[in-house]
């Protein structure tokens, strides 16, 4: 996944209300062209409430996706890991086509599709030759309406799931993203796992799923979105693969108020783990201590972000790791340009070597193998913060968590206390931009972000209104925000994980002599 996603528009797409060649009732919404001369993305609302966008960039290849506003975060208890199986289960079997059928047809496709499941969102997209688009969305509507679920089909997932788990389980790089939300969030909500939890593996049957695809799979949650062909085409394909499909009930509605997956490249790299790299917490439960904390007031209205600590004791670990977190704002809000100019400040993934960490932290701390920033971002919510991978004590360096730690939050007090040099920040933010324009280099990036983007905005943010955004950053609104998500006055708590041969002590004190908050 990949880019950013969010703001008010300065300039307003026009709809306009015509009829469809597929149906009179259908109710298209005709963009026109904004200021820029750049066509905004064409968007059509099937008489069901499915809608269906379309950008007319050109390219060889084509790609369509369907967006549904589902995964982990919306699970129950009695439903963790489904959002897994159903990535799983995705173009087997279904009601209409055998599994030698399905593989048959996908190779006819000569091209690239796929399931992919997240915490607020399940994608299947395709990306193909111009001709295969007709294919492409039956293949996407038969598994999605049609599955059959077969025993030995499902029976097969299951060792891929143990398997996927024992893999990651050695990879703290992939396991503790996963604690992080499990801790930050009280483990449920967006702390559930993306993972299915190994306990529940053989819990995993037909019937939970077909109930979760009943809950969730509704077209007014859903959005197909292509680039490569007609807008009507689309339409019209859209239109004959899914009508059929239901509304759904008022009181299934009322359920389902939270908000769908935010598109995902407003932070490039930072956000796009591949799902199926993380690892269930179950597993490792036994091997935590977990201080609870006292739920603070939060900072956006309708999240579960509790903060704490836990740590993992692996004395046989190559490396110590240790994240420092705050809840940080969700996609809608004002402030998350601002929030992305401090991530890539500090210095994300592939942020290059003029960022603060990379010169106060990695150039200085031989020991230190890696350090970076990161913004895990949603539609209410976010985990903003630190992490450190370095090589335990050895005699020469002092290289506990203890030790570290204050380096962490030394950084993020330096974006409360002091002023941000204009040229360091005007290079944070040509940084951000490009890597908003890159990311949509790719058409299959370009297509998932217009459907998710869809799905949460109901519009296409044009890149020119977010470098707008970008552009208006100063540094004394870098200090304000800072200050509302870890400033002391602020209401919450840290997030602190440490996995390795010692935990990080008496992390409060670290904090408050840094200045930073913790309830």
């Amino acid at each position: 996944m990949g880019g950013p996603r969010y703001s008010r528009a300065a300039l307003q797409a026009l709809r306009a209300h015509t009829p469809s060649k597929t149906s009179k009732s259908l109710k298209k919404q005709v963009s026109t062209e904004a200021q820029s001369g750049v066509p905004l993305p064409q968007i059509t609302t099937l008489p069901n409430g499915l809608r269906v966008a379309t950008e007319s960039t050109p390219g060889h290849f084509s790609s369509v996706g369907l967006y549904v506003d589902a995964g982990s975060r919306y699970e129950r208890p009695d439903e963790l890991g489904v959002s897994h199986f159903l990535d799983r289960m995705a173009f087997k079997t279904t009601r209409t086509r055998s599994e030698e059928q399905m593989a048959a047809d996908i190779d006819a496709l000569g091209g690239q599709i796929l399931c992919s499941s997240a915490r607020e969102s399940i994608m299947y997209q395709s990306s193909h030759f111009h001709q295969g688009t007709p294919l492409a969305l039956s293949l996407i509507s038969d598994t999605v309406l049609n599955p059959a679920f077969l025993p030995e089909e499902l029976e097969a997932q299951r060792e891929a799931a143990r398997y996927e788990i024992r893999e990651v389980s050695a990879k703290p790089e992939m396991i503790l993203p996963e604690v992080l939300h499990h801790v930050a969030y009280g483990g449920k909500g967006l702390g559930n796992p993306l993972l299915c939890p190994e306990d529940r593996i053989d819990l995993i049957n037909d019937k939970l799923m077909r109930n979760f695809m009943r809950k969730w799979y509704t077209p007014e949650r859903m959005v197909i979105a292509g680039a490569g062909m007609e807008h009507q085409e689309l339409v019209e394909l859209a239109d004959k693969h899914f009508s059929r499909l239901a509304r759904a009930s008022p009181v299934r509605s009322n359920q389902s108020q939270q908000q769908p997956q935010v598109p995902t490249n407003l932070l490039g790299a930072s956000i796009s783990s591949p799902i199926s790299a993380f690892k269930s917490l179950t597993r490792a439960a036994s091997s935590y201590k977990t201080h609870d904390v006292q739920a603070p007031r939060p900072i956006n209205e309708g999240s579960t972000y509790t903060g704490g600590h836990r740590f993992i004791h692996d004395p046989e670990s190559e490396f110590n790791h240790v994240y420092l977190a705050y809840e940080g704002v969700g996609i809608h809000d004002d402030d998350v340009y601002t929030v992305a100019t401090m991530q890539v400040l500090l210095g994300g993934p592939g942020k290059g070597m003029y960022s603060r960490l990379y010169t106060h932290i990695l150039n200085r701390f031989p020991q230190i193998d890696h350090c970076a920033s990161f913004h895990h971002i949603y539609t209410d919510s976010s985990l903003f913060g630190l992490f450190a991978s370095f090589l335990p004590s050895n005699g020469r360096h002092a290289d506990s968590p203890a030790h570290i730690l204050p380096h962490l939050a030394h950084q993020l007090s330096l974006l409360l206390y002091s002023n941000i040099p204009s040229e360091e920040l005007s290079r944070a933010k040509n940084q951000l931009k490009s890597s908003l324009m890159m990311a949509l280099e790719s058409r299959a990036v370009e297509v998932e972000d217009l459907g998710r983007q869809i799905l949460v905005h109901g519009r296409k943010v044009p890149v020119s209104e977010m470098c707008e955004k970008i552009d208006a950053i100063e540094g004394s609104q870098i200090r304000k925000v800072a200050a509302r998500i870890f400033g002391p006055r602020t209401l919450t708590s840290a997030t602190v994980i440490v996995q390795g041969r010692e935990d990080v002590g008496d992390y409060r004190s670290v904090l408050h002599k840094y200045g930073l908050a913790d309830v």
